[in-house]
């Protein structure tokens, strides 16, 4: 018999699948295919303190082995997300949920982060300070690790629920940054976002996205993925969230280990809207086929 469940900030999940931010709406919407009961948990996506429309269109490109986006965090800001979106995920999800949020000073991340740390449905804040999509915000934060610590500094004082933090990829040293977030408090890590990327059309000789560049997410990311996860595993002892370019349990069981306590899915949602559901249904398959009993023991086990 298998055991998927694992711990992630205090908190037992049935299994370590979440659906990473943006790519899996407020929930609801998949609660129509399926039961989202089913899966660990998921982050919502991606909040702010004021209301976003996002980036222009077109704003979607595909990729060998991928996709671009560059959407620009739109959403209809905190205040609607706790009167509207929330009321309506209380319906179908009966598990706390991780709330994504973004910001553009110190002061969007505090109050955005005390809004939802008031929120009873609300288990986990995950603070992106790695949107590479947005101007005069997100990635900024998160590419100097005197920046993360002072986001992560002041939303840890502002908050009572666990704060992790989501990193991106577009830095030279991965590992100063993750240290600078346990420094300054951080109960998780969560890597990597999107990594910076443009498509050219050939015909219009212009990039194909209307904000020039955009983030690069699916399984070419993977590989990428696992070795920023294995080297944080080695520098932080708080616990961490893989992602980029799980598609698969075998991804799953990779990205543990390299060092991941929970592992998100992406854009394989945005592919294939059952993929999550499949990804854990999967599980004690592959458990068994490499002799796994106890999902949680394997956590850093390449390290």
């Amino acid at each position: 018999m298998t055991d998927t469940k694992v711990t992630l900030c205090g908190t037992v999940l049935d299994n370590p699948v979440i659906p990473a931010s943006g790519t899996f709406g407020y929930g609801y919407e998949f609660a129509e295919l399926y039961d989202i009961n089913i899966l660990g948990t998921f982050s919502f996506k991606g909040t702010t303190r004021e209301p976003r429309f996002g980036n222009p269109t077109p704003r979607i490109a595909e990729c060998a082995s991928g996709m671009l986006n560059a959407v620009g965090l739109q959403n209809p800001g905190v205040e609607k997300v706790i009167s509207e979106e929330l009321p309506k995920l209380s319906k179908v999800f009966h598990k706390k949920v991780m709330a994504n949020v973004s910001g553009f000073s110190l002061d969007d991340y505090v109050y955005t982060c005390e809004k939802l740390d008031k929120c009873e449905q609300v288990g986990w804040l995950e603070v992106n300070i790695s949107c590479p999509n947005v101007h005069g915000g997100g990635m900024s934060f998160g590419t100097s690790a005197k920046s993360a610590y002072e986001v992560t500094s002041a939303v840890k004082r502002a908050v009572k629920k666990p704060v992790i933090i989501k990193l991106s990829p577009n830095v030279t040293d991965i590992t100063a940054i993750a240290k600078a977030c346990e420094d300054a408090g951080a109960d998780g890590i969560s890597l990597i976002n999107t990594l910076l990327a443009m498509r050219i059309d050939l015909k219009t000789r212009r990039p194909l996205l209307r904000n020039i560049t955009g983030g690069l997410s699916g399984p070419a990311v993977f590989p990428v993925a696992v070795r920023m996860v294995y080297q944080c595993a080695k520098s932080v002892k708080i616990p961490i969230i893989g992602m980029g370019g799980v598609s698969s349990a075998e991804d799953v069981i990779e990205m543990m280990l390299a060092g991941a306590t929970a592992v998100e899915v992406g854009a394989e949602n945005l592919v294939d809207p059952f993929a999550s559901k499949r990804i854990i249904e999967a599980l004690p398959t592959v458990m068994e086929k490499y002799g796994i009993e106890k999902l949680s023991d394997i956590t850093g086990g390449s390290l």
